[in-house]
């Protein structure tokens, strides 16, 4: 994880990954959309699976500090991959931490997995929960095929439309 610097010029971004696996090829997705949506690496990346066990304790400050910079992001990634039709259970615990309203800014909800069947996913579970913590949600979630998390054009049609929606709304909020 990266600390988010004291002042930042432009809006506060982060990344938050719930792969069990850490520097997941999930990461490296977030990541990527990151880089297209904003042109520059995120203040903060979260890596939920590096976290260890203060992040079922919930009096554990890093982890406290954490869900209030990703709470106060202009633009978070949250990425995941699919498991049972849905996020990962170490996702749920991040994202647990926080309260009813508590990310003020745009949340992008991505997902990879194994085949066309779940694509919905993003929008069946991150999409409606990312709303109910308080985020605006541009658009339709991201569902990315995992033997395609490393190729650019599985990201480009959903960049097309999204890109000038998520500026606009960033840039409104910076």
């Amino acid at each position: 994880m990266t600390a988010v610097p004291a002042v930042t010029a432009g809006p506060r971004t982060a990344v938050v990954v719930g792969n069990p696996k850490p520097a997941s090829r999930t990461l490296t997705a977030a990541l990527h959309v990151h880089r297209e949506l904003v042109g520059k690496e995120p203040d903060l990346v979260v890596d939920i699976a590096t976290l260890g066990a203060g992040l079922v304790d919930w009096s554990d400050p890093t982890i406290d500090d954490l869900v209030t910079q990703v709470g106060h992001a202009d633009l978070v990634v949250v990425a995941c991959p699919t498991y049972k039709a849905t996020y990962t259970g170490l996702l749920k615990l991040f994202l647990d931490r926080f309260a009813a309203g508590q990310l003020s800014g745009v949340a992008v909800p991505l997902m990879l997995g194994g085949g066309p069947g779940h694509s919905l996913a993003p929008e069946h579970g991150l999409v409606p929960l990312l709303a109910h913590l308080g985020a605006v949600v541009p658009g339709a979630g991201l569902y990315v095929l995992d033997k395609e998390y490393d190729d650019p054009a599985a990201y480009a049609g959903w960049l097309e439309r999204a890109l000038p929606i998520v500026t606009r709304l960033v840039t409104s909020a910076a």
